[in-house]
């Protein structure tokens, strides 16, 4: 919801540009931080979601660790002051260079998701004289009915170690002396808004951590990942119930004594945090369609064009009376480039400002300079 001073200090900017409400990321990560600390939880911030220096700042200052998916998330993690003992590197494709890199910084733990992975790990690591935590990330085969493209806990997926080739990860950890196994790590997709889905994952959880164990592997860590999702219809209602998502894990999963549950969350903790504000270019009214074109398109905003995900549209100069269904689109040279199709508004003319809610999570992050467009720029809350 944006008040009346938002909308005339927009009007005054050059659009687009992302709008970070720095107040509600606070609310959002300290009610979190509150609802894990009843369990002793750990959280760790997916930064794929959003590496915003101003984002990082506040995540970090809250406690959370760092979950990375590249050597380059891990520099930034480390330059950006999260502790090293917090980063955990996950990841299908590590090069070798991204490896040496977490070794280096002495980061953790690696999340690691196949037998080949552990043995360059073990190499790498021996060649540093170095011994890397790992813990083996499982294809728990869980379906998280989502979109899928952000599916990622099937056994059709790339993702993680398959269940029959724990026997030969478990081979590969006795034979290696420069690896310390310390947990299971699971990430069955994202925008997970069903929370019986996690009830299924932690009864799989349960089992593979009982295998390990059973086999002489004793396991420190259950990592669950995270994927929690965010309401894209109703961005007014903006902070998740984490309440109830930790709730979940603390009555199903089996904690054993000394154990620590971690979690990686993203998309929940920074979604809401932003809009992508944009000013009309265009309205061409025809027969069959009627198109607003922005000055923002899918180089800005990529999810509607990668995976057709939705976003609230709203016009922030004409109110909320609806008056006209308009294709909402971006000025790019792509047909893909479309936010909304058939998307009632009010009436539209060039000039006016719109919001495109719920972008703080893969949306500045995914930004590209397709068509030589300029850089992407972020405007904050004035307080925080």
């Amino acid at each position: 919801m944006f008040s009346n001073k938002d909308i005339l200090r927009f009007a005054n900017l050059e659009t687009p540009f992302y709008y970070y409400d720095l107040n509600l990321l606070q609310t959002t990560l300290t009610s979190c931080a509150e609802a894990a600390k009843l369990y002793n939880f750990h959280v760790h911030y997916a930064m794929k979601a959003n590496f915003n220096a101003s984002l990082l700042q506040q995540i970090k200052a809250i406690g959370f660790g760092a979950d990375c998916v590249s050597g380059g998330e891990v520099n930034e993690a480390i330059q950006t002051g999260f502790a090293k003992e917090q980063i955990v590197f996950a990841g299908v494709g590590k090069s070798d260079k991204e490896i040496n890199l977490a070794l280096d910084q002495d980061i953790f733990c690696f999340n690691v998701e196949s037998v080949q992975e552990l043995e360059v790990i073990n190499e790498l690591a021996g060649k540093k004289g170095k011994k890397a935590r790992v813990a083996i990330r499982i294809n728990p085969n869980v379906d998280a009915h989502t979109h899928h493209n952000i599916t990622t806990g099937l056994d059709e997926n790339k993702f993680g170690v398959n269940s029959w080739d724990l026997s030969a990860c478990a081979e590969v950890l006795r034979a290696s002396a420069n690896l310390e196994f310390i947990g299971i790590h699971f990430h069955i997709g994202s925008q997970i808004t069903n929370l019986d889905v996690y009830k299924n994952l932690c009864v799989r959880v349960n089992e593979f951590a009982f295998w390990f164990e059973e086999r002489g592997f004793p396991v420190k860590v259950l990592n669950v990942g995270g994927g929690l999702g965010i309401d894209y219809h109703n961005p007014d209602q903006q902070v998740p119930d984490f309440g109830s998502y930790f709730k979940i894990f603390s009555e199903f999963l089996e904690i054993k004594p000394g154990q620590e549950v971690h979690f990686e969350l993203g998309r929940a903790l920074v979604g809401q945090s932003a809009s992508l504000i944009s000013r009309v270019l265009y309205v061409k009214n025809g027969k069959k369609k009627n198109f607003v074109i922005l000055d923002a398109g899918m180089t800005e905003l990529m999810r509607p064009a990668l995976y057709q995900a939705y976003h609230k549209i709203e016009n922030l100069t004409r109110g909320s009376e609806v008056a006209l269904k308009y294709d909402i689109v971006g000025p790019i040279c792509e047909s893909t480039d479309c936010f909304g199709k058939e998307v009632e508004q009010p009436e539209t003319f060039r000039g006016d400002l719109f919001a495109i809610r719920s972008a703080g999570a893969y949306g500045e992050v995914m930004a590209s300079k397709y068509n030589l467009r300029d850089e992407i720029r972020s405007v904050y809350s004035e307080e925080v």
